[in-house]
């Protein structure tokens, strides 16, 4: 076959410049009259690249590391365009870009290897896996595209690409571009160590990228509404009737602790009678598929009652289909209570949790069921037991213990003196002298840190 033009140079993406200031270094191969770009996986500050030379400017150590890679890039992808040559009457730039990237038959790309994965979770929805960790999937799935798309240009990655490098670049972009935190920061990162666990169980990979990676997520201060601010929010004045639908149910949420997705999904067939004789909620969980029971508070019989003269479904409340929509009309609300709180649909939740019930004296094993928690220790992340709780609690314990314990009155005064020489130990806990001088007077003043 006759011989292409072939050319590989190197360029900045100045319109994406990430937070620290450096823009991605991406690589352009032109085979003939096609042309086909690709990110380097490097990033540098524009005023350290030089643009005619097409590589990092100055003799810095980190220059040469920069352009030490960028020529072994450009060697690598040499050598495929020369493969190709050797084996193929057709050559394009798209063909050595792929060739590079080790899109090819022996190898497997992160995405290929995860919609396996996700199509074979779909069949298990509604037996042994929910609805809602399925979406949780998918949600992720798209964080990983957005990652991608953004840092290196790229639609997909070999699965022997994504280095340590690439864990540390992706937790940091969610957490400084995404703004996640705490648990659904923690979660993100957990799906994509689930992806490569299951790639080095298949054998695409032999060493795990994750085995090098350690964060610990900060878990949120979970807002609650307090008694007065609760009761500011019900009792408010509200001249839009949808308005006040919006605040009902989320009244509702924090007599009942329902999240959002399963206010939405309540029907009145969910009201049953119980074994006592009294009306409750029992239903799933849509994000965990966990069964809750919720007996009715009469706040929350009342706002059934009222909804059900009214409604033309077998849904309970009119829930807006968007979550933040609520959420957005909720904190209207809180402005005209002087409630400076940055309130959503879950605060209810968290209000039912803290407020309604733990500072109430609900022991948080109650809590925890009607919250329909697979884990205890969710509820004691979510629900916060509130110093004037832990006040009366210990007001309650005073009295009753009383007098029950008495210390020994008659004892001598020598008992209580410092006996004896302070330890090494002892000594090394107690705060450090430094002597200053003074130079007005030149005398020696001995002060504490």
């Amino acid at each position: 076959m006759a011989r292409s033009t072939f050319k590989v140079l190197f360029y900045l993406k100045k319109n994406n410049l990430r937070p620290d200031g450096k823009a991605p270094i991406m690589g352009r191969i032109t085979v003939n009259s096609t042309i086909s770009q690709f990110s380097c996986k490097l990033n540098i500050k524009p005023d350290l690249w030089d643009t005619k030379a097409n590589r990092a400017s100055g003799k810095s150590l980190n220059a040469q590391k920069i352009n030490q890679k960028l020529d072994n890039i450009k060697t690598q992808i040499g050598k495929q365009y020369q493969s190709i040559c050797d084996k193929d009457n057709f050559v394009s730039a798209e063909k050595v870009k792929n060739a590079y990237l080790g899109f090819g038959d022996e190898f497997r790309t992160f995405f290929s290897i995860a919609d396996e994965f996700y199509e074979s979770y779909a069949k298990r929805v509604g037996k042994d896996r929910t609805e809602g960790s399925y979406e949780q999937l998918i949600i992720n799935r798209r964080r990983v595209e957005m990652f991608l798309r953004d840092r290196y240009n790229l639609s997909d990655i070999p699965i022997k690409e994504i280095e340590p490098q690439f864990i540390e670049d992706y937790y940091s972009y969610l957490l400084e571009e995404r703004k996640l935190a705490g648990s659904t920061l923690l979660t993100s990162v957990t799906k994509l160590k689930q992806i490569m666990l299951i790639a080095q169980r298949k054998g695409y990979i032999h060493m795990n990228p994750f085995a090098s990676f350690r964060f610990k997520a900060k878990t949120r201060d979970r807002g609650y509404l307090t008694e007065d601010e609760l009761q500011r929010f019900m009792t408010v004045e509200l001249r839009r009737y949808k308005q006040r639908q919006i605040r009902d149910i989320f009244v509702f949420q924090a007599f009942t602790g329902l999240a959002y997705a399963d206010v939405r999904k309540l029907t009145f067939d969910d009201i049953q009678t119980s074994f006592d004789g009294e009306l409750w909620l029992i239903a799933k969980r849509k994000k965990t598929g966990t069964t809750f029971y919720v007996k009715l508070l009469p706040i929350a019989k009342q706002l059934i009652e009222q909804y059900r003269l009214v409604s033309k479904s077998q849904f309970i409340f009119p829930v807006p289909s968007n979550a933040e929509n609520m959420n957005r009309c909720l904190r209207r609300i809180a402005k005209q209570c002087s409630i400076t709180k940055r309130i959503s649909s879950h605060m209810g939740r968290h209000s039912f949790a803290t407020t309604v019930c733990l500072s109430k004296g609900v022991p948080i094993e109650t809590v925890s069921q009607m919250l329909g928690h697979s884990s205890i220790l969710t509820t004691q992340i979510y629900a916060k037991i509130t110093n004037d709780k832990i006040s009366k609690d210990m007001a309650i314990l005073t009295d009753k213990i009383g007098d029950t314990y008495q210390l020994e009155t008659d004892r001598p005064q020598s008992d209580f003196r410092n006996i004896g020489k302070i330890g090494k130990k002892q000594k090394a806990l107690l705060p450090q002298k430094k002597r200053i001088k003074n130079r007005t007077d030149s005398l020696n003043i001995t002060i504490q840190e």
